[in-house]
């Protein structure tokens, strides 16, 4: 079967639909929760495309790989960065929350750390999904983590979510460590380069 789509660095151009992908792959309840109760889905989404926009966010386009159909749209994403500049690319997401929203998220839990590569959001479109994309994604950015010189790849899983485990590990993941985020008990996964 021929390959339907590109691997490729996103643009600015993608940057609503990266929202949108990062909006679900976060899971719209969480969403909302970072809003809070005054706001709706619409405004996270505007807050959302404002950081994708920008390079200092860890939700910037810089740190994103699309899947490209052949109509040039987005059909899925993977959005990482150094784990070791969790906490200056944030301050992004911080600032913007207070503007957009009034919420205070400063005390969140860190889901990643120095050494890695962290996978923040992987989503593929249900439309483009057993495609094998998401599989395509993860390894494009296993191998930006080695070129990059970073050892190892991670990423959190809901422990509620074991099959979402299970296709991590048939990638090569492992679990390292428990962890929590947003309140939610999860599981750290990693894949280490091989040398």
């Amino acid at each position: 079967m021929t390959r339907q789509y590109d691997i490729q660095p996103a643009t600015e151009r993608h940057a609503s639909r990266i929202a949108s992908y990062i909006m679900e792959a976060m899971n719209y309840d969480c969403c909302q929760y970072f809003a809070g109760p005054h706001h709706d889905l619409a405004d996270f989404h505007s807050m959302m495309t404002a950081l994708v926009h920008r390079t200092d966010s860890q939700y910037s386009y810089r740190n994103t790989l699309v899947a490209v159909a052949s109509n040039q749209e987005p059909v899925g994403i993977c959005v990482s960065y150094d784990g070791g500049q969790l906490h200056r690319l944030r301050r992004a997401f911080i600032e913007g929350a207070k503007e957009a929203f009034g919420m205070d998220h400063s005390g969140m839990d860190d889901e990643t750390h120095a050494g890695e590569l962290y996978i923040d959001c992987l989503c593929v479109a249900a439309s483009h999904r057993r495609q094998g994309i998401a599989r395509a994604l993860v390894e494009a950015t296993c191998q930006r983590a080695w070129n990059e010189g970073l050892p190892a790849v991670g990423l959190l899983v809901d422990k509620g979510n074991p099959n979402a485990e299970a296709c991590y590990a048939a990638l090569g993941f492992r679990y390292v460590e428990d962890a929590t985020w947003g309140g939610h008990p999860m599981r750290h996964l990693q894949i280490r380069k091989v040398t």
